[in-house]
């Protein structure tokens, strides 16, 4: 990570200001710095500081060039005006003033690659560097000026633009070898810019939703350097685990929804069952979610059947009405108020898995569909050829035509069901093939590339240092590194599929999973900062 004053390029004259102006007044200036978070060659993502000197700041902006061939295309927690290569970033209406001694940031999405510095850059219209921390000091404070006490550490959710949604999947069992914890998505600076999570996974058996790991739902003691407040649990405490976690997070960011998500590859099996009698379904469903140790955490259910009336794992055939029947029945037992939902197949095929239920009958009951435009290829054919997991669009020589994420956001509008109740899905991971010597996608291979938990697949976290991406087809990226062969999405080209997902009219993006991001959330930060 390069971190760099702003102002390193102001001549040195310019830099002695600051110091005349201490020396004169005995006062710390407000102060603005420049840093490059991510740099993947192709775009970057920046971030500017802005700390308040010995006065508070009610308001700020911050302006500066940069070089003719850089382009920034978007920015979060500041509103960003552009006029040639002079860009202008101003506190957003909704932010409260910054008070005396504290600092606040905003980033941005630009291209090519991150400069290692901007010129002329000024904060409140003096140097980034120090100078006065208002556009009109005056010559004293006031009561109405003085510096304020700090601000409560309660962070409060970024309203989400323009009522997108901004949605991620969380997995119990991430707490175990990963050491994923609820307090990652608060240090990440990532539950700021979640509108929902989505707990994965409950389970299904016997034709009723079961909890997969009661230990690690509401059993497991946290230490207070685990746990998301820093306050640990206690051995009589009625409810602990990532239950608590997750009841705590919600205190923190009182915007955020949580929704128990039920079924994925694994407890798909038990859907069939499910669907023969769907009213039990939902009652059992509607107890274990609305347990009253935990009742206040969870906002909604989520269904994640692999597949209804077709095969994942292994196969159902329930009948082209099963799916639409269970939808019925959660949303009768649930209530209008409660938020039902589903993770759906993404195979816009014809005569594919979208058209194996009745997705567009179901669509009254549901409040939003999260088709999994992912998983598309990858190393379960061993030998290839190798393809990007996730395309957004065809492209010449894909394995298969007609898998691709477009193509499913079409099918499902062709069934009546409105671009609001749509979300495009995004993985936070790629898959890999070993054995490869073609850098194009098309090549042959001899097996699946080796991952940390699992052969053929790896978190982008990892992949972005250890084989960054060399290329992109169909909207996504792909990375040739030794011989290996590896796809996933980068901040780039979510980018992109950000501004498909606008233009589409989609209500917004969820991902799988919450580890897969790097430590500062930076494929969360290009979801929402896509979105807005």
């Amino acid at each position: 990570m390069r971190r760099i004053t702003i102002g390193s390029l102001i001549a040195a004259a310019a830099l002695l200001v600051p110091l005349g102006f201490g020396q004169a007044s005995a006062a710390t200036p407000a102060t603005a710095t420049y840093a490059v978070d991510q740099d993947w060659g192709t775009g970057f993502q920046g971030k500017v500081t802005v700390k308040a000197g010995d006065t508070a700041l009610s308001t700020w902006t911050v302006e500066f060039d940069v070089p003719a061939t850089t382009t920034i295309s978007s920015a979060w927690d500041a509103d960003m005006v552009k006029s040639g290569n002079h860009y202008t970033f101003t506190k957003k209406s909704w932010a409260g003033p910054l008070a005396a001694g504290t600092s606040v940031s905003f980033g941005f999405i630009g291209a090519p690659g991150g400069p290692s510095a901007v010129q002329n850059c000024k904060l409140n219209g003096a140097p980034c560097t120090g100078g006065p921390v208002n556009p009109s000091p005056s010559p004293s404070a006031s009561p109405t000026t003085s510096p304020t006490a700090s601000p409560s550490p309660t962070p409060t959710v970024t309203p989400p633009p323009g009522g997108k949604k901004v949605i991620g999947y969380f997995t119990n069992w991430g707490v175990y070898g990963r050491q994923f914890y609820v307090k990652n998505l608060h240090t990440s600076g990532s539950a700021a810019k979640l509108t929902h999570i989505l707990y994965a996974f409950g389970n299904v058996q016997n034709g009723q939703c079961t909890i997969s790991d009661s230990y690690a739902d509401y059993d497991m003691a946290y230490t207070a350097a685990n746990s998301v407040d820093g306050v640990a649990d206690t051995w009589d405490q009625p409810l602990r685990g990532n239950f608590n976690q997750l009841r705590k997070l919600k205190a923190m960011y009182p915007g955020l929804k949580v929704i128990f998500s039920i079924g994925g590859w694994t407890y798909s099996g038990g859907f069939t069952q499910a669907a023969a009698n769907p009213t039990a379904f939902a009652n059992s469903c509607y107890n274990m979610v609305e347990d009253p140790r935990w009742a206040d955490v969870f906002d909604g259910i989520d269904i994640d059947w692999e597949y209804p009336n077709a095969c994942g794992l292994s196969c159902d055939a329930s009948g082209f009405s099963s799916f639409k029947n269970v939808m019925q029945a959660l949303r009768a037992k649930f209530g209008p108020n409660a938020l039902v939902t589903a993770a759906i197949t993404a195979d816009g095929t014809n005569g594919g898995k979208i058209d194996a239920a009745d997705y567009g009958g179901a669509a009254q009951y549901v409040d939003f569909y999260m088709p999994m435009t992912y998983d598309y290829f990858g190393a379960f054919a061993a030998q290839g050829p190798t393809a990007p997991h996730s395309p957004l669009t065809s492209y010449t020589g894909i394995p298969t035509a007609g898998f691709y994420g477009d193509l499913a956001i079409q099918k499902l509008k062709s069934k009546g069901i409105p671009g609001s109740k749509l979300l495009l899905g995004i993985g936070f991971y790629g898959r890999g093939w070993t054995g490869v010597t073609q850098s194009a996608p098309g090549g042959s291979a001899t097996g699946a590339a080796p991952g940390t938990y699992e052969a053929g697949i790896e978190d982008y976290k990892v992949l972005k240092t250890r084989c960054p991406a060399t290329g992109t087809v169909g909207g996504t990226a792909y990375a040739h590194c030794g011989n290996q062969w590896w796809s996933y999405d980068t901040p780039a080209t979510i980018a992109g599929k950000m501004t498909y997902a606008k233009n589409q009219g989609l209500a917004g993006a969820f991902f799988w999973e919450t580890s897969g991001d790097t430590a500062n959330g930076e494929l969360i930060s290009a979801m929402s900062n896509g979105l807005k």
